[in-house]
């Protein structure tokens, strides 16, 4: 019980924050938008997404027939909902970093005639995970086999995981992802299932799986027969990840009285992983309960806070409301308590000034404060906003999920859009921005970092399970 109230509170704190900040609605507005009028190039750029390939230099080497293909996608492609449903992990909420998630394959292989050609979305590793970028690019198998403008740039070959994740497969879960199959969400995510997640009359879930998890158990026989048959097959075995280091072995096979759907039976379930690479594996996303149902469920956020695309399917009749208008104008002056009176603190010109002293009052002061004298309660109240002012939390969230311009927004309408930062931990939290910023371009320029297939030197290694921080979550 301990256990499961311990879950259920990380669960119920962490994303509604990932929600509120990781995909902010001015850039659901702006990428709806571009993707609208046909411009996918656009609205990638307003998602936060970098471009990692040519389409004319594709068209050279794999065919028209194949670039037909590719682009049909990218026109369907709402980045800002690929953003919302990828993988993210603890304790902030940011993209899971160094990861490759395969959107889509075409039948044509690549330069090594083995592996089909994947429309790929990558992010960064994590110590140039700066702005929360996501990089879209085309893998064809060959080793380092990024495409994109600079013909295999080093940043590219440089990525810590270049293969596709046999664990977050969106080539499976094309709702998440694609317009044409945003309605499949409710279906897939088991929204019309019961809450404990069973079909009904189906049978105990496969093999021993803790109920404090959050599995979406009621759906690993149908995600098992979707993956199986893009493998070829209609039963079989495949490989569940319930972590770091557990996993169950499933074997799909038909009822044995001949009746119902296909029923799933545990295999075994080997410790550290033991089931190797030739069993397919249920992708993540068909692993878990999808998080915003679980929230909507436990009445933590309401529709009107999910994705415009995501709030239909799993709250039937839900219309997204329009733009909401601001409630705290930054015209509206703020009222501070000074030598017995209240007095207003206002943007003139751009800056943030004391309006009921004068400006010979203000200079007095200023030169007192100079000499360690104290400082009028205005003065003070104008010096607390630029150096820790009560909006910090909430600019320093938006920072660490790369919305640098809704981060400025709030500054702005604080202190004025000519107002000249102090020193403080609000001038530290947008200079360390900046530089996580310059740190993401001289990566994607392969100018920083390790070499080609090495790790960079750190204090915690990749596969150091026991002291990562950010293993704690499972999407």
């Amino acid at each position: 019980m301990l256990t499961s109230t311990a879950y259920e509170d990380s669960l119920l704190s962490f994303w509604p924050r990932v929600r509120d900040f990781a995909v902010p609605p001015t850039m659901i507005e702006t990428a709806t938008v571009r993707r609208r009028h046909g411009d996918w190039a656009g609205a990638c750029a307003a998602a936060g997404f970098d471009i990692d390939f040519d389409l004319r230099s594709l068209t050279r080497t794999h065919g028209r027939e194949l670039v037909s293909r590719v682009r049909s996608d990218l026109r369907h492609l709402a980045p800002d909902l690929l953003r919302w449903h990828m993988p993210r992990v603890a304790p902030d909420g940011l993209l899971r970093p160094g990861l490759t998630v395969t959107l889509a394959r075409y039948d044509r292989a690549g330069r090594d005639g083995v592996h089909p050609v994947h429309l790929v979305a990558r992010t960064p590793p994590a110590w140039a995970d700066g702005g929360q970028r996501i990089g879209l690019a085309l893998w064809d198998g060959a080793p380092g086999a990024f495409r994109d403008r600079f013909s295999f740039d080093t940043g590219a070959r440089r990525h810590p995981h270049p293969r596709p994740s046999r664990w977050y497969r969106f080539d499976l879960h094309r709702h998440l992802w694609d317009t044409r199959r945003t309605g499949e969400l409710r279906v897939r995510c088991g929204a019309d299932l019961p809450t404990g997640g069973a079909r009904p009359g189906s049978a105990d879930p496969p093999g021993p799986v803790p109920g404090d998890l959050g599995c979406a158990v009621g759906r690993w026989a149908d995600e098992a027969g979707i993956l199986l048959r893009d493998e070829g097959r209609t039963a079989g075995t495949v490989t569940v990840r319930l972590g770091a280091r557990r996993r169950l072995l499933l074997e799909l096979a038909a009822d044995p009285a001949g009746a119902g759907p296909p029923v799933l039976r545990t295999v075994t379930a080997p410790a550290g992983g033991g089931d190797g690479l030739t069993v397919p594996a249920l992708p993540d996303a068909a692993t878990w309960v999808l998080p915003d149902l679980a929230l909507i469920r436990a009445g933590v956020i309401g529709a009107e806070r999910l994705h415009p695309l995501v709030a239909p399917a799993l709250v039937p009749g839900h219309t997204p409301a329009g733009p909401e208008g601001n409630a705290d104008p930054a015209g509206v002056p703020r009222l501070v308590e000074c030598r017995g009176a209240d007095h207003r603190i206002g943007l003139v010109d751009g800056v943030l000034v004391p309006l009921d002293h004068d400006p010979a009052e203000i200079r007095r002061e200023e030169l007192l404060v100079a000499l360690t004298g104290t400082p009028l309660p205005c003065l003070r109240a104008i010096d607390e906003a630029h150096r820790r002012p009560h909006c910090l939390p909430g600019v320093r969230e938006r920072l660490r999920h790369g919305d640098t311009a809704g981060a400025l927004a709030v500054v702005e309408a604080l202190l004025g859009p000519d107002a000249v930062l102090r020193d403080g931990a609000l001038r530290d939290e947008l200079q360390e921005a900046a530089l996580r910023r310059v740190t993401y371009g001289l990566f994607r320029a392969g100018l920083t970092g390790p070499a080609a297939d090495r790790v960079r030197p750190g204090r915690v290694r990749p596969r150091d399970h026991r002291s990562h921080p950010r293993e704690t979550t499972r999407r």
